[in-house]
């Protein structure tokens, strides 16, 4: 075995966080109005819900209740700007305080406050296989996909889901449901207003309910498209947005998979009545 294997193996890490600290040391002094992803406030709220639970949704809501922009056509650039997805972003900028921040973790310590997106577990299924056949590129066996781990890199959702309604570290948070924002989104988005304390009345939470509608967003991406170069030009991300699209796009097998997982979750949450 080549001798110098032990100490790339042993300083790399080490040599890759000091080098990180350094640069984010020079940029800060460049504008300390950039923040390493990463570096919080206590009263910081983060939006947090397994993938294609109504997380990008969710995020332009926000920067219409928070900030007071036109989500009709904010550009996803500035979305991105006003509630960084951490995923994606290295910096940000603090526009005030609490900041919002968009996220796929499990939890942690330093979420102190937290809005989580539940979504039926079926329905995100059938729009994770979407999105992950745009990512591949080709078309995917959706039972496989289920089987394969390497495509959930925030666990299964059953185990997100558990794991954020069992709030291990006594984050301040409330559960928002997907299929509440499509039925009573005004009712509901004034709970996301108590927790973050902020007094909108119900005409400005409408105009923003009218201004985020799946048509509306919709029409934005095919103009403005997204703020990520990973995605693919010719698929749309906002794709159908319905609630119960499971019933006609999943498989029957891939069902039957699904419900010897998650039964018990899907119960728990209400999704699931035998």
């Amino acid at each position: 075995m080549d001798a110098g294997f032990y100490p790339v193996k042993l300083f790399a890490r080490p040599l890759k966080q000091i080098l990180q600290r350094w640069v984010d040391k020079r940029i800060r002094a460049i504008n300390p109005h950039w923040v390493p992803i990463g570096e919080f406030y206590e009263e910081d709220v983060f939006v947090v819900g397994y993938p294609k639970s109504g997380n990008t949704w969710f995020q332009n809501i926000v920067a219409g209740l928070i900030y007071g922009v036109d989500p009709e056509y904010a550009p996803d650039t500035l979305i991105q700007e006003l509630v960084p997805d951490i995923h994606y972003k290295r910096y940000y900028k603090r526009f005030g305080d609490p900041m919002f921040f968009k996220s796929h973790h499990l939890p942690r310590p330093e979420y102190r406050r937290v809005v989580y997106l539940l979504r039926d577990g079926r329905d995100v299924m059938v729009s994770f296989y979407h999105f992950q056949c745009a990512l591949s590129k080709r078309e995917l066996s959706f039972l496989e996909m289920l089987k394969n781990r390497q495509y959930w890199p925030y666990g299964r959702w059953q185990d997100h889901v558990e794991a954020w309604l069992s709030n291990p570290y006594g984050a301040d948070m409330i559960v928002i449901r997907y299929e509440d924002l499509k039925d009573r989104p005004v009712e509901t988005l004034k709970k996301f207003c108590d927790l973050v304390g902020i007094n909108r009345d119900v005409p400005y939470i409408e105009r923003v309910v009218e201004k985020t509608t799946f048509e509306k967003m919709r029409n934005k991406e095919m103009v403005h498209g997204w703020d990520n170069p990973a995605w693919p030009e010719d698929k749309p991300f906002i794709r159908r947005g319905q609630v119960g699209s499971w019933k006609d796009e999943m498989p029957e097998e891939a069902l039957e998979f699904f419900l010897t997982e998650a039964r018990n979750t899907l119960k728990r949450c209400g999704y699931l009545i035998e």
